[in-house]
């Protein structure tokens, strides 16, 4: 297995994400966890975070936890439930594998505050290209 500094090196490609504040914190098999400190860029005009903040992150969790040892995967449908307002400072997503089939995986995104709070729930299904 790569190491985790090897990971976040490749992954620093990831510009839109990586650029938008983005940070890898753990990976395992079928696994990522990355973060967002949250910034006045990643709010809307009504001063929350912007919906976009969580599907990024989610993206990102998901990219890392199905790619990290070789990039073979990319998402062909991702459903995103938005539950609640964010109260913390920072956001991370915990990406999991639920199935690793021969074309297609399954993949769930909790997305959480600092404080605890579930604010997103996400599902991803990955097409294997590689």
């Amino acid at each position: 297995m790569k190491s985790i500094e090897e990971i976040r090196e490749e992954f620093a490609k990831d510009r839109y994400a990586t650029e938008n504040g983005a940070v890898i914190d753990e990976v395992g098999e079928g696994f990522a966890k990355c973060s967002i400190t949250l910034e006045n860029r990643h709010k809307n005009a009504m001063g929350g975070v912007m919906g976009g903040v969580y599907f990024t992150l989610a993206d990102f969790a998901f990219a890392v936890a199905a790619n990290h040892e070789k990039m073979s995967v990319v998402s062909i449908s991702t459903n995103i439930s938005f539950l609640s307002a964010c109260k913390g400072d920072k956001v991370t997503a915990e990406a999991k594998m639920v199935k690793d089939g021969r074309t297609t995986c399954y993949y769930t995104v909790d997305v959480t505050d600092n404080t605890g709070r579930l604010v997103a729930a996400v599902t991803i299904t990955g097409c294997k290209v590689g």
